[in-house]
């Protein structure tokens, strides 16, 4: 008992210079990003101890090289075919359909190469703006399954709409149709296992991304699948912003009205996005991919679209470079949903430039924060864009969660990622790059709508925030690299 005390006493005495050799041992061996590792080193240097166990919940990546492993191994489906678009985009050997597709011959090349995101231009998309909408059109989709339904999901809760889709899956799964539920570890930690039991019961799937080591409790607040897919068939494939859960269908005192963006698409990019869900299940299950599969399914519209995926295992960060692209081409507009605005220096740059050059740039952002320190860090941002001629507004309605980037009158994304440091870095996320003049004006037209029930922040009325606003927003912002 005595030798057990005098250690301790001796890890205490000593606990500064333990507490810098984790620092140097954690932070700087993984050559993070110079922000990252000052507030690290920050945060380790004032709370010896409480530090060193923030940053193994929250800062350190215990699974990165198993996340790299795993995809220079599989992630191989479509290389060559993107490979050879590539390299018949760049010989001006490749056949667009839409003259305006070539003139966004740099983004579609630049995903391309970074993402190998196969560019196809045959697709119909469908706009859902609200939960009702698109969760009944999700059922109808699956009743009518004959061969397989691929649902994954970064919340799913055991709910009044959690249980519709489970109901409906388990009949289908009966019915002999392959049914596979895969969901996020941390996001789905209020999904019931005796739900899970009942799907398997059934004949069902259920996979679990990250899954946690203790049940309903996950500390791993990194490196989490936020990806919505839903395939059905392989025909139709869902992609967008609403989780399962009654406060997507507006039924949440607290959010009110949700309002969101999901889009079904019918084409070939449904394969693309087939392959984008094959992955993260072999990931979590451990299982074979059956053979790849790159037949594309029949031409059913004139969308150009490419799915986009991003996360830790990717080299590039994807989705971010699209982003940045999008608003660094932008000529005329770019109008932005989103519920947490964190950007990064490139981004932030990329619209203060944007709105000092006469391009018309507007922001909406909820005006209920479901995340206190990630909306005052938002908030933070705003003044200096504000002056650079950048317009944002709060949506008034209820909670705003859709993720919407809208750029000139062509190319729109839609899909799971925010504009924040955790989409870009630490969350597994995936988006289709629209490229087609009837959606951009679909998606600007409910843009401009929502606007009505919008209120514009002005500089004269961000200037007027108290301290205390404004300390809030100083300390968030200090932690927004991990945000």
């Amino acid at each position: 008992m005595e030798i057990v005390i005098k250690s301790f006493v001796w890890i205490f005495k000593n606990l500064f210079w333990i507490n810098i050799i984790f620092a140097i041992l954690l932070v700087f061996f993984e050559r993070r990003n110079p922000t990252s590792t000052w507030l690290w080193i920050m945060v380790l240097t004032f709370l010896p101890g409480i530090g060193f166990l923030l940053y193994l919940f929250i800062g350190q990546d215990l699974s990165k090289k198993k996340l790299f492993d795993l995809k220079e191994e599989v992630d191989h489906c479509f290389k060559n075919m993107a490979a050879l678009q590539e390299e018949q985009i760049k010989k001006n050997q490749y056949l667009f359909k839409d003259p305006n597709y070539a003139k966004y011959e740099d983004l579609i090349t630049m995903n391309l190469i970074s993402s190998e995101s196969f560019f196809t231009q045959d697709n119909n998309i469908e706009l859902y703006f609200d939960g009702l909408d698109k969760f009944e059109s999700l059922m109808k989709s699956i009743e009518n399954a004959k061969e397989f339904i691929y649902l994954q999901y970064y919340i799913f809760k055991s709910d009044n709409l959690g249980k519709k889709i489970i109901d409906l899956l388990c009949k289908k799964a009966s019915e002999g149709v392959e049914v596979k539920l895969l969901i996020d570890g941390m996001g789905g930690r209020n999904f019931s296992r005796k739900y899970i039991k009942k799907l398997r019961d059934c004949g069902a799937e259920v996979a679990v991304f990250f899954r946690a080591l203790i049940p309903y409790i996950s500390l791993r607040i990194n490196y989490r699948n936020h990806r919505k897919i839903c395939i059905i068939d392989g025909k139709e494939g869902f992609i967008g912003g609403f989780n399962v859960g009654d406060e997507y269908i507006g039924l949440s005192k607290k959010f009110g009205y949700w309002r969101d963006t999901h889009i079904k698409i019918t084409g070939s990019a449904v394969a693309l996005l087939q392959w984008r869900f094959n992955l993260d299940w072999r990931f979590a299950t451990g299982k074979e991919i059956k053979r790849c599969q790159t037949y594309l399914p029949d031409k059913i519209g004139t969308s150009g679209v490419q799915i986009v995926s991003s996360g830790p295992d990717s080299k590039w960060a994807s989705i971010k470079n699209s982003y940045l692209k999008m608003i660094s081409n932008a000529k005329e507009k770019i109008y932005i949903e989103t519920p947490y605005f964190i950007p990064d220096d490139s981004l932030f740059d990329a619209l203060k430039i944007a709105g000092l050059s006469g391009v018309d740039v507007r922001v909406v952002l909820p005006n209920k924060p479901d995340h206190p320190f990630v909306y005052w860090a938002g908030m933070s941002y705003i003044g200096e864009l504000l002056k650079a001629g950048v317009k944002f507004y709060t949506y008034e309605k209820g909670f705003l969660h859709s993720k919407v980037v809208i750029m000139d009158d062509f190319v729109s994304s839609v899909g799971t990622a925010n504009l924040d440091i955790r989409s870009f870095k630490l969350n597994f996320e995936v988006n289709a790059f629209i490229y087609d003049e009837a959606i951009n004006l679909k998606l600007t037209e409910r843009f401009l709508n929502d606007l009505k029930n919008c209120k514009e922040i002005t500089l004269e009325e961000y200037n007027k925030r108290g301290k205390i606003v404004k300390i809030k927003e100083s300390f968030s912002r200090l932690l927004s690299p991990i945000l």
